[in-house]
C-alpha cells in the first residue's frame, strides 16, 4: 500500500463545498470518482481543510492509499482528464513518513478578496466579494492584530460548529488594499466553522466605519456568537496554503516564513 499526495486547485463556485453529500456536487466526489478511474479501483482522499459551498482553493492539499503501481504523473494526468475544468491535480507525491494531509498540517493559510468598488464585476463575481461602500482598509488592518495568538474564538465560530475546543492560534493577520482590492491574509493553526468568513465579516464593518476598531478586542471577550457580525459571503475566500513539517518534503509557500519558530496546533 503506498501513500500519495496531491495538490489540488478548484474553483468553488458550482460546489455544495468538499464533503460528500447525497445528490450534491461536490470536489471530493468529483476528486475520488476521477481517482478511481485511474486506479480502476475504489480511492477514498483526505483533505487538509474541508471547504464550504463556494469555497475556492488555491492549493488543497490531500492523500490516498492504493495498493496499485501508477507513475506519480499518471495521477496527474490521468486524473485530470476524468476531472470537470473547475478541479485540478496540480501535482503529487508520493508521502513520506507518516504524512496525514489533515493531522501532519501545522498551519493553514486562506486569503479573503473584496472588490471595493460602486459596481460589482462581470467577469470574477464569484471570486471575489463585492462591497460598495468605501473600506478603510488601514483601520481594519488594525482592528485585525487583536485576533492575533491564542484565544477562545467563540464568538467568530457558526452556530453549528462541531469542534471540541473554541481555542485556535492565529499566526497572523493582514489587510492590504491593491486599487479597488482590499484582501484579507489569515494564517492559524486550523480554522473553526466559518471562523475566516465571520471575522471578514467583522472587519468589513468596521472598514466601513459601522463599528470600532474595538469590536474584534471586544467579541473576543464576549466569547458569544450571539454579538457578532454578519457572515461574510463564500465567493471571496480562498484556502491558499497548507503548511506541514519540513521532514515531509512538500514545498513550503513562502507566506510561511512569518511563522513564529515554535508554531503548534490544536487537534
Amino acid at each position: 500500500m503506498k501513500r500519495i499526495i496531491l495538490g489540488i486547485e478548484y474553483n468553488g463556485s458550482g460546489f455544495a463545498g468538499w464533503q460528500w453529500q447525497p445528490a450534491k456536487r461536490t470536489i471530493q466526489q468529483e476528486l475520488e470518482t476521477a481517482l478511481s478511474k485511474v486506479a480502476d479501483c475504489p480511492i477514498t482522499v483526505i483533505c487538509a481543510g474541508r471547504t464550504d459551498a463556494g469555497v475556492h482553493a488555491f492549493e488543497q492539499i490531500v492523500h490516498f492509499d492504493a495498493d496499485v503501481h501508477r507513475d506519480l504523473h499518471a495521477w496527474v494526468l490521468g486524473g485530470n482528464s476524468h476531472l470537470p475544468n473547475d478541479v485540478r491535480i496540480l501535482w503529487a507525491k508520493t508521502a513520506v513518513g507518516d504524512f496525514h494531509a489533515r493531522y501532519s498540517a501545522i498551519a493553514r493559510f486562506y486569503r479573503y478578496m473584496i472588490l471595493n468598488r460602486p459596481a460589482n464585476s462581470a467577469l470574477f463575481y464569484k471570486q471575489t466579494t463585492w462591497c460598495y461602500p468605501a473600506l478603510d482598509d488601514q483601520i481594519m488592518n488594525q482592528a485585525a492584530q487583536s485576533l492575533i495568538g491564542e484565544h477562545n474564538f467563540s464568538s467568530f465560530r457558526a452556530q453549528g460548529c462541531q469542534s471540541k475546543s473554541p481555542f485556535r492560534i492565529v499566526h497572523f493577520i493582514d489587510v492590504n488594499r491593491d486599487g479597488e482590492k482590499v484582501t484579507i491574509d489569515i494564517c492559524a493553526n486550523a480554522f473553526l466553522h466559518h471562523m475566516v468568513r465571520n471575522i471578514a465579516g467583522v472587519l468589513m464593518e468596521i472598514g466601513m466605519g459601522k463599528k470600532p476598531a474595538q469590536w474584534t478586542q471586544d467579541l473576543l471577550d464576549i466569547k458569544s456568537r450571539q454579538f457578532g457580525g454578519v457572515t461574510a459571503p463564500p465567493h471571496g475566500l480562498f484556502l491558499a496554503a497548507i503548511y506541514y513539517p519540513e521532514r515531509y518534503g512538500l514545498t513550503k509557500h513562502p507566506i510561511f516564513d512569518k511563522l513564529p519558530a515554535n508554531t503548534k496546533r490544536f487537534d
